[in-house]
């Protein structure tokens, strides 16, 4: 990978972990509720998911999900249930002591929480399809994810300490839980790509397989 080219691979990084999504909304509203340290396993969870799924795409999944479109498009409606789930659940808490909010996730369910997220999907494949093409060296994969997790963590940190900034002008119950009913509906908000506009996909797994290599400079002289 050229200079040039891993420059603009951690610019895709950081415009994808860091721009809002299920994700950064989920990491707002645990750090508003618990705090960055308490979130600390989280954000980890996250980073670590991203950079597998990543290493899995580079190492042949993503050609099981072109062979086989119909488990792309189950993961994205699971997916998608799962996320309505947890806005259900955020957007009904009335405070911390709720026990629905009554802990943070933790890192296996965080990373977990990756392989049910659209736009981890989008992300990864978008990595892999990219800046990882066809004949290029298997070296290439693991640079990728350790890049991924890399950029990734520090944005993640940055929404959950962006919450826990908030935290001061959340200390009365009903201001919480209006926050924690805003952050649900931005969750579901950030799936409209997917629910609503479905036939529309985010990310399309053929046409991320077609997408032409960038033309090669020729010099004269």
């Amino acid at each position: 990978m050229t200079p040039d080219l891993l420059l603009a691979y951690v610019l895709f990084c950081f415009a994808t972990a860091g721009t809002p999504g299920p994700n950064n909304m989920l990491l707002l509203a645990s750090g508003a509720n618990f705090g960055l340290r308490r979130t600390a396993w989280h954000i980890l969870g996250i980073s670590t998911g991203l950079g597998f799924m990543v290493l899995a795409m580079g190492f042949g999944l993503g050609g099981v999900f072109r062979a086989y479109p119909v488990l792309h498009e189950i993961l994205r409606w699971v997916g998608a249930a799962y996320m309505l789930w947890l806005a259900w659940k955020i957007g009904g808490a009335r405070s911390v002591s709720d026990r629905d909010l009554a802990k943070p996730m933790s890192f296996l369910q965080a990373a977990a929480f990756q392989w049910v997220n659209p736009k981890a999907w989008a992300m990864a494949l978008g990595a892999v399809t990219t800046y990882a093409p066809e004949g290029s060296g298997w070296t290439i994969v693991p640079l990728l994810a350790g890049t991924f997790m890399l950029v990734g963590a520090p944005c993640s940190a940055a929404w959950a300490g962006f919450g826990q900034g908030l935290r001061p002008f959340l200390d009365k119950p009903a201001v919480l839980r209006t926050f924690n009913v805003v952050m649900a509906l931005l969750l579901v908000l950030s799936l409209y790509p997917l629910l609503v506009d479905h036939k529309a996909k985010p990310v399309s797994l053929e046409a991320l397989a077609d997408v032409p290599p960038p033309p090669t400079m020729r010099s004269h002289g």
